[in-house]
């Protein structure tokens, strides 16, 4: 059961390790990279990433990676703005509890006060693919595809800011 200390927060020199540690199950290594080459990307890649723990209590059970294009491309046309869902990472152990679809539920909060009419996420068409987890929540295939992965948008909900 989820405890109500559940939230996320940047990844600071404190957590740093523990977020480093977060690791999936074994036959989904396939499906997602480490966390370590997410926060290597969120470096490279400056504002449009914004990387957080998942934490209940003082547990890190995982990680996640929105990416915000609305923030870092503004003058861009809307149609070709995305913003959503780059990496979802929860711990092995920690998985079935209901952490990634908070972690989901957080970023589109965050969205939803940046602005964000839709939410993006891609997955892998490999076997364990997360695309029932995504299904799920709302998200729907556009009916592109982004390398080897499906192209899935969500209507960010609407609410008091």
């Amino acid at each position: 059961m989820i405890s109500s200390s559940l939230r996320l927060v940047p990844v600071t020199e404190e957590n740093f390790e523990a977020v480093c540690a977060v690791r999936v199950a074994p036959a989904q290594e396939h499906l997602v990279s480490p966390v370590v080459k997410s926060l290597a990307e969120a470096y490279v890649h400056g504002p449009v990433a914004w990387p957080r723990a998942v934490v209940d209590g003082d547990e890190v059970v995982g990680f996640v990676m929105a990416f915000l294009d609305i923030v870092w491309n503004p003058a861009k046309d809307p149609d070709e703005r995305r913003s959503g869902i780059w990496r979802l990472n929860i711990a092995s152990g920690h998985q079935g509890k209901g952490y990634g679809r908070f972690a989901v539920g957080a970023v589109l909060q965050e969205l939803r006060t940046r602005g964000a009419a839709e939410a993006h996420v891609c997955w892998s068409r490999a076997q364990g693919s997360p695309e029932p987890f995504y299904l799920g929540l709302g998200f729907r295939p556009t009916g592109e595809i982004s390398g080897d992965q499906t192209v899935a948008v969500l209507p960010v909900p609407r609410g008091p800011r």
